[in-house]
């Protein structure tokens, strides 16, 4: 009934969707006691959250889909890439140095102690300007172009072919998001990491970006793009799939009530945590591609190739620890800030997939 190709790839799925399922009463008896060993944690977390933010329930201000819906989305990922990238320079700035030059900086603390010994508390700041300038237009593209694929996609699918291999649409749509949110985010983590990393080369993007220029052309701004898109794509693939699927087991398996049920404070409790969950995996995968990129775009003569054969297996895993820490914070908080900027701006947010009737009594779960 479907492609050979989209069946195996469905099989071989980590997050593949069981193609039969309990039936609805036999789950319903399941999930109670499952759920009742994180009602308590979660419950605090909740009444925490109400405190400081209570949306209001009024209807939804756009279409899901439309082109408001598309802009404000693409606005929250501004903001979400934007501040959270910025938040973290001085431990981006000590992973960097680790990367590239283990020797001086041998860890997170001895890397901090070293710096501050140099540069002063003010080094710690270096290079903030082209991380909040790329990760802002990384974040714009990056969530903004995965809601117009994931549509875009689900649409071509059709209703049940979109659940049954909705992982498979979320790997896609992220991908194809990443391809161009790389672009726009490459000439400024070309700055960002030769100001980190060169000492003395320049303190600012003003010094930075016209030396660049001067030295080597625009392809100094780009040359770092194929590595990024090797550490970004694989990346961001995980870190939407693992977070929507994540989400879906957390509803279906944690949380005490369906989603429909539960207030904008706590579907938010939800998005944090699964978020970091995502984070974690997010580093691990994505991680020795951008030790690629750090000592790539500190020298100006070599390839990402001799880069990666200077490295050596054990070297492309440098400063892990530093990125898992920095990588699960800024993926938890930025679905944080994006599932709330939806809030605040009372965009639709479907709730997580469920199997649709048709579907149902193909597969004999309902009654006829």
């Amino acid at each position: 009934m479907y492609p050979t190709t989209l069946t195996q790839l469905a099989r071989s799925n980590p997050f593949q969707t069981p193609r039969f399922l309990m039936k609805p009463d036999q789950q319903q008896e399941s999930r109670p006691i499952k759920r009742k060993l994180a009602a308590a944690a979660y419950a605090g977390a909740v009444l925490l959250l109400n405190v400081c933010f209570c949306p209001s329930d009024a209807d939804v201000s756009c279409e899901y889909g439309s082109n408001k819906y598309y802009a404000l989305c693409g606005f929250g990922g501004i903001l979400s890439c934007g501040l959270t990238h910025t938040a973290v320079v001085p431990l981006d700035l000590i992973k960097c140095r680790i990367q590239v030059d283990p020797v001086k900086y041998k860890s997170i603390f001895n890397g901090f102690s070293v710096t501050l010994r140099e540069d002063g508390l003010r080094g710690l700041g270096k290079g903030w300007a082209p991380t909040f300038i790329g990760y802002s237009m990384q974040g714009l593209c990056k969530f903004g172009f995965y809601e117009v694929f994931k549509v875009l996609y689900n649409d071509m699918l059709g209703e049940e072919n979109a659940y049954l291999w909705r992982t498979s649409v979320y790997l896609a749509a992220s991908a194809s998001a990443e391809f161009f949110a790389d672009i726009a985010l490459a000439p400024m983590e070309a700055c960002k990491v030769r100001i980190q990393t060169q000492p003395g080369y320049a303190n600012t993007l003003r010094e930075c970006a016209p030396k660049m220029h001067a030295e080597e052309g625009l392809k100094a701004f780009y040359k770092g793009v194929y590595p990024l898109w090797l550490r970004q794509i694989p990346y961001t693939m995980m870190k939407f799939a693992c977070f929507e699927r994540t989400v879906e087991m957390l509803y279906k398996y944690i949380v005490p009530k369906p989603r429909s049920e539960c207030s904008k404070p706590e579907q938010l409790v939800v998005t944090f945590v699964a978020g970091y969950i995502a984070g974690v995996f997010c580093a691990v995968v994505s991680h020795p591609a951008d030790s690629v990129v750090s000592v790539l775009n500190k020298e100006s003569g070599s390839s990402a190739v001799e880069v990666l054969k200077r490295l050596g297996p054990a070297g492309v895993w440098k400063g892990l620890f530093a990125r898992i820490i920095m990588i699960g914070t800024l993926t938890a908080l930025q679905w944080f800030i994006y599932d709330s900027v939806k809030v605040y701006f009372r965009l639709p947010r479907p709730p997580p997939p469920e199997m649709p009737e048709s579907l149902k009594r193909k597969m004999g779960l309902l009654d006829c």
